[in-house]
């Protein structure tokens, strides 16, 4: 968060009011008041409302997460742990927001708001690779970030209704989906290994054989 930002200002003076009222325009009138600002300065600072104010946050939380990853020095750590740390960083980093997190995502769920939604989980799951180290450029690129999706998306539903200490049933949770991710190539190539290939049967059929000479 920049203190000197009045985005970051207004947005984070909001929040609490989010946890009581939801995201309505009130909300956002008392957050620029107790950041300091006119209450028209929400209209000025975030022209599109609500919206535009969930998504200045994701993005505040996504470098947030990438800032804590790159303190942390996990360049030597296993992949899956650095994906299962990015996760955890950029759930914990709101920790304090639970309440206004779960609101968010009641406000997301609208049907006018689902596209900016999917872009802004999209941008957070390409933040985790890359906060993981992740440098692909080929079609894994895409792959990749489509697997972590679900994954990501149910480890933040996992943790708005976790009572454990710590969050600690969130964390092994994330651990293993991260997990399952990590075996998924060696569960395809089983099950590559298990279907005949219909090459090898058709050679064994009579439109397979050569004919005699």
């Amino acid at each position: 968060m920049d203190s000197t930002d009045p985005r970051d200002a207004i947005l984070f003076a909001t929040l609490p009011h989010v946890a009581f009222d939801g995201w309505v325009d009130r909300t956002l009138k008392r957050g620029a008041e107790d950041a300091g600002f006119p209450p028209e300065a929400r209209f000025r600072v975030f022209p599109g409302g609500a919206l535009e104010m969930i998504e200045h946050w994701s993005d505040v939380s996504d470098r947030r997460m990438l800032e804590t990853m790159d303190a942390g020095n996990t360049t030597a750590v296993r992949l899956r742990e650095r994906i299962s740390g990015a996760i955890r960083a950029r759930i914990d980093c709101n920790s304090p927001y639970r309440e206004a997190a779960r609101r968010s995502l009641a406000f997301l769920a609208m049907p006018p708001n689902t596209v900016r939604a999917a872009r802004m989980t999209w941008r957070t799951v390409d933040a985790i690779w890359y906060a993981a180290g992740d440098a692909s450029a080929d079609f894994s690129f895409y792959t990749k970030r489509a697997t972590l999706v679900p994954v990501y998306g149910a480890a933040v539903l996992y943790w708005l209704d976790d009572e454990s200490e710590d969050f600690a049933g969130t964390w092994a949770f994330v651990e293993r989906r991260i997990d399952d991710i990590m075996r998924l190539p060696q569960r395809q190539a089983r099950l590559r290994s298990m279907i005949p290939s219909p090459f090898r049967w058709l050679g064994r059929t009579p439109f397979g054989r050569r004919r005699p000479v």
